[in-house]
């Protein structure tokens, strides 16, 4: 099992920014713009896997540990 280093607000920002930039990519493709709303998209799945596993590579790899907050 993957040791949890996301928790508190850390977790609640990354939900919300995961909502927020898959209506950033659903906007984007309307538009036509595809490039925008794939990076988009890419950065949700990302920020939603954070959130909902606890897990954050880039914190492991800076020593941070957020699930304490």
């Amino acid at each position: 099992m993957v040791e949890q280093n996301v928790g508190g607000r850390d977790r609640l920002v990354r939900a919300l920014l995961a909502v927020v930039l898959t209506l950033v990519a659903v906007n984007t493709l309307r538009k036509g713009k595809r490039k925008t709303s794939l990076l988009a998209l890419v950065g949700a799945v990302g920020f939603g896997f954070n959130a909902t596993t606890c897990f954050c590579g880039l914190n492991k790899t800076l020593g941070i540990d957020t699930t304490d907050e």
